[in-house]
């Protein structure tokens, strides 16, 4: 028989980490519903031009999207990112704006696995459609400001930029790409070819060679046009007065073509090159590119993977109670007992198979909080919990 494994670039997500996996997602959801924000599911396959609109020059369409024809013919990819697939639910259903909805699950990309970085990888995100008043990118960056801190994540930066108007960023990319082509000797091979598909990429490089060359490179805030630095100094009058920290990063840009003026990233320094834990900005080009009317919009994604490297003790919940059968002519009494636990809202499960010699040694390797054990005559006996806690309180409401 053959031995089958995950495919590269993907992984099983074993408890306990699967319960730490939920749990970011579970303060997530608290974080953003509580500021306004809906839940949406969008698919994870689009019509491939869902995702070319993303810009021809970004790698992501041009090296890393899993896309193939299915059996109608129709030429589809698995999503390599969600901003995509909200926007054209936008323009499909055309909701009442502003249109305030975050996400939660996998997304897709062909590239090298690395640590942090996989082929199959989890985002939850925000985005809202609709307005483009400076007030709201403070809004959506705060909402990432106050996840980290439910997380109980301290040593995490903000780093903001402005990319300007389209015709700012277009004027820019110009300026940058002559720069780098008088200094092309002096970069490494991966940003010489970078350049050619799209200069802004080049800034993204960390590569030592490349980092002598980004450092004299032109900025962009010193070229953009005076409505895009009013809204630039809006949102960080706004994050003043949010009391949110930043630091503003000449040399930041968004990869995808899509960005319009704020452009931010949450950054740590516990993670090496792979530094950046969230990433977003306003798109305001997007929604016409896929058919819609003019829509500004602003929103960001953070990846699961990386938050999971840096809180590796967040905690996940413990089951309450496990109920050990001590013998089979209990059964009847264990069942009971189990139902009623789990209608008083107490977490809990039951081991009754196997040798009643061995029950409770594998009832310990599971950890719970307490174990119960039952026999023909009902629940006798426990061990392992606080004698203040709900379950204790509901076995006293047990005694005759």
């Amino acid at each position: 028989m053959p031995e089958f494994k995950t495919s590269p670039g993907t992984r099983d997500i074993l408890a306990p980490h699967s319960a730490r996996w939920r749990a970011f997602q579970e303060v997530f959801a608290r974080t953003v519903e509580a500021a306004g924000y809906s839940y949406i599911i969008p698919p994870m396959f689009e019509d491939l031009d869902v995702f070319l609109r993303l810009g021809e020059a970004t790698e992501v369409v041009t090296k890393e999207m899993y896309d193939f024809h299915d059996k109608g013919g129709r030429h589809v990819a698995l999503r390599p990112e969600q901003t995509a697939s909200v926007c054209r639910a936008f323009v499909e259903h055309r909701p009442t704006t502003p249109w305030k909805v975050w996400y939660s699950g996998p997304n897709f990309r062909y590239e090298k696995p690395q640590q942090g970085r996989y082929r199959q990888f989890d985002q939850v995100g925000v985005e809202a459609l609709g307005a483009d008043d400076p007030l709201l990118d403070a809004e959506v960056i705060a909402l990432a400001a106050k996840f980290y801190a439910d997380l109980g994540l301290r040593k995490v930066h903000l780093s903001i930029n402005t990319l300007g108007d389209e015709g700012d960023r277009e004027k820019y990319s110009q300026q940058l790409s002559s720069y780098l082509t008088a200094n092309e000797k002096s970069l490494t091979a991966e940003s010489r070819a970078t350049l050619e598909r799209n200069p802004l990429r080049v800034l993204d490089s960390k590569r030592e060679p490349d980092q002598k060359v980004i450092a004299g490179a032109p900025a962009i805030r010193d070229s953009i046009s005076a409505t895009a630095n009013e809204h630039f100094e809006a949102v960080l009058q706004s994050l003043d007065a949010l009391n949110i920290k930043y630091e503003i990063n000449n040399r930041l840009v968004r990869g995808l073509d899509y960005y319009r003026h704020t452009a931010f990233e949450f950054v740590t320094d516990r993670l090496g090159a792979q530094g950046t834990v969230l990433g977003g900005g306003r798109y305001d080009g997007l929604i016409e590119n896929l058919g819609g009317p003019a829509t500004p919009a602003v929103g960001w994604a953070a990846g699961i993977e990386r938050l999971a490297m840096l809180i590796e003790q967040l905690p996940v919940q413990q089951l309450e109670a496990m109920i050990v059968l001590e013998n089979d002519a209990g059964l009847g009494q264990a069942f009971a007992l189990l139902r009623q636990l789990r209608q008083a809202g107490i977490s809990a499960d039951m081991i009754a198979t196997g040798s009643p010699k061995k029950r409770y040694d594998k009832a310990v390797k599971q950890n719970p909080a307490a174990i119960l054990r039952v026999n023909e005559n009902g629940y006798y006996g426990f061990s392992g919990e606080d004698t203040n806690s709900p379950l204790m309180n509901f076995l006293k409401s047990l005694a005759p």
